[in-house]
Order: structure tokens, then sequence, then C-alpha cells
């Protein structure tokens, strides 16, 4: 197959070394193994791995995480296998099959342009600590991103060979670089495809460097970021709009040059920062200013129905209004000025 395996490995066990072996039985047309700084212990099966046909070691000096392993990988599989389709990233803790990898190649071989991911079932056998964390993402990534996907944490991929420049791009360098991927997809409008795959968990998944704590929170600051956006941008928009009315009292002036002082802050990082998007800056902006616009008014509606009827003054009015067409922008922005239009979430057959 001219498909890429690629696994990012930090501080394996020898076990890895017959993964490896096994992926060169399957055909796969190179195996690139990255050592992210693993302790010198881990030499020998690096070694191992380096003699078997058609695999590559690449190697970082220190620990950078695993989205930095699994971008170095690709980079080196982007400059050297020009011809291949792709690349497979596998986990170093054998817990995807090779017969899965070889199942997510074929996918990705017959939708060379669609981004497939290997979706495992979570039932009672799984550990509860990995079927929490996973549940809580899938549905957090549903809400926040408008998309629908079983499983938004797995390691087992096909990425197609032209998204892989998109994906260097991302300043991720952790367990979040996975979720990063999912969403540069959803917002360049490329479609991703689900494999049905084993669920596989050694030992309680004892093996697994992932850290409840830390990598939890920066895979949910991943989703959350929209909201952190919009919070600095109403911190410029409020700031503005304050000093203006103060040497004002004009609520519609005020509004004007609030937004004028917030929005292509809010633009910028929105679109480059939140979503990865693609789509061309002009069209974009132009729906955007759209959206300011008409949420702008909205606001102000708001705010002078607010202190005519209701026992608020002008900046407790102002927060008020602000706060509640926020969840109507986020919306709008999500499926409707970021998205691309031909985006989609088919789901392969078992």
């Amino acid at each position: 197959m001219k498909v890429t395996a690629l696994i990012p490995a930090y501080n394996p066990s020898h076990n890895l070394v017959a993964l490896v072996r096994d992926l060169a039985a399957a055909d796969f047309a190179a195996i690139i193994v990255v050592n992210d700084g693993s302790t010198r212990e881990c030499d020998p099966v690096f070694a191992a791995i380096g003699a078997i046909d058609r695999a590559i070691v690449l190697e970082h000096s220190v620990n950078l995480g695993k989205g930095a392993a699994l971008k170095t990988g690709l980079n080196h599989a982007c400059c050297c296998f020009g011809d291949h389709i792709g690349v497979v990233t596998i986990d170093a803790d054998g817990q995807h099959l090779v017969t899965d990898a070889r199942q997510v190649a074929a996918a990705l071989a017959a939708h060379p342009e669609s981004l497939v991911v290997g979706a495992r079932s979570f039932g009672k056998d799984v550990p509860w600590r990995s079927k929490f964390g996973n549940n809580l993402t899938k549905y957090l990534f549903r809400l926040l991103v408008g998309q629908k996907l079983t499983d938004t944490q797995s390691g087992l991929r096909g990425i197609p060979r032209s998204l892989v420049r998109s994906l260097l791009k991302i300043r991720a360098n952790g367990y979040e670089f996975e979720l990063d991927m999912l969403l540069a997809c959803k917002y360049s409008g490329r479609h991703i495809l689900e494999q049905p795959i084993t669920t596989v968990y050694i030992g309680q998944n004892q093996s697994s460097h992932f850290n409840p704590v830390v990598d939890s929170m920066r895979i949910y600051f991943v989703l959350f970021r929209f909201t952190l956006a919009s919070l600095f941008s109403a911190l410029i928009d409020n700031v503005v709009f304050i000093a203006v009315f103060w040497f004002s009292a004009d609520i519609l002036v005020s509004q004007v040059v609030a937004r004028s002082a917030s929005v292509p802050c809010n633009f910028y990082i929105v679109k480059n920062v939140v979503y990865y998007s693609d789509l061309n800056t002009y069209k974009t902006f132009a729906k955007y200013l759209v959206l300011v616009f008409f949420s702008g008014f909205v606001s102000y509606l708001l705010i002078q129905g607010i202190t005519r009827f209701m026992p608020f003054s002008v900046i407790p009015a102002k927060l008020i209004a602000e706060t509640t067409v926020f969840f109507a922008n986020f919306a709008i922005q999500r499926d409707f000025i970021f998205a691309a239009d031909d985006g989609g979430v088919p789901v392969s057959p078992d």
C-alpha cells in the first residue's frame, strides 16, 4: 500500500518492535517511528526498529509531546514520500490492532481526501476513566463544534497527504493536537469518515502517558477557545463603550465605536486561532460584518429596552444585552460564518 504508518513513541516497551514488524508484514510502504525523548533504556527498542525493513526512526532530544511527535513524522512523510496517499497514525502502546490499521489505510485509499478516524465503542469492559473522558469530550465537541462523532480521541487515523501541510501549522504539541486536527477538518470543509475498530485496553490503560488533569485541561481549552476569544473581545468592547459613554452619554455612538474597536481583533482570533478557517478572508469578513451589524443593532435595542423598562443603568444593561446575543453569535459563527459549505461526516459501514 502506498500509505505510511506513523507511530509517536515515548518510553515504549519492547512490544513496539513486534508491532512495527507486523506493520511491515502488512505491506505498509514505510513505517516512521518518532522517539519523543525517551530514556536511554529504550535505545535497544529503537535500534531493533531501525533494523526492520522500511522502518525509519526519527528522534527528539527531549520529550516534546504527542502532537509534536506526530508533526515531526508527518513532515518527514510529506517531504520524503510524495507518492504516498497519506499517513496512518498508530499509538505505541499496543492498543491498536494491525488489522484495524489496514482497514483505516484501505478507507483512506478509497477516500483519499477524507480524514479517517478509527472509531472505538466504549462498552462495559472499558476503564471508567477512559470511558468518562471520551464521552465528555465527545458531547462537548458536539455541543461546541456542532459535529457528531463517535470517538474524538482515537489515535488511529488515516490522514490524507493533502491535509498534512495544514496540520503542520497547528501550534498544539500535546494530546490536544488530535482534537485540533478535527477542528481543522470541520472548518476547512474536509470530510471526516469514521471507520469502526476494535476497542483494546491493556492493563486498565496503565501504559498510557496521558495525564488526566493536565492533558484534559489542554483538550478542553481547545473546545472553549471561542468563549475565551469572545471574553477577550468583550473586554475591549465594554471598556471602549464605557469610556465613550462617559464622555458622550450617547448609547448609539458608544455602541458603534466599541464595536469598531473589537471587531478586527475578534475576527482575527476566531478565524485563525479558534477555527483555523481556510475560507476566503474577504468573503468571510463580509459575512462577519453583517453579523456584527445585526447583533450590534439587537444589542442596542436590548440596552434601550432594559434601561427604559427595567431598573438598570446603561452599563449593567450593556452587559446583559451582550451576554444575551453571545449565544446566537456563537451558533451563527460556528455553523455559517467560518464553516465550509461542503463539510460532512460520512460514516463507513461496519
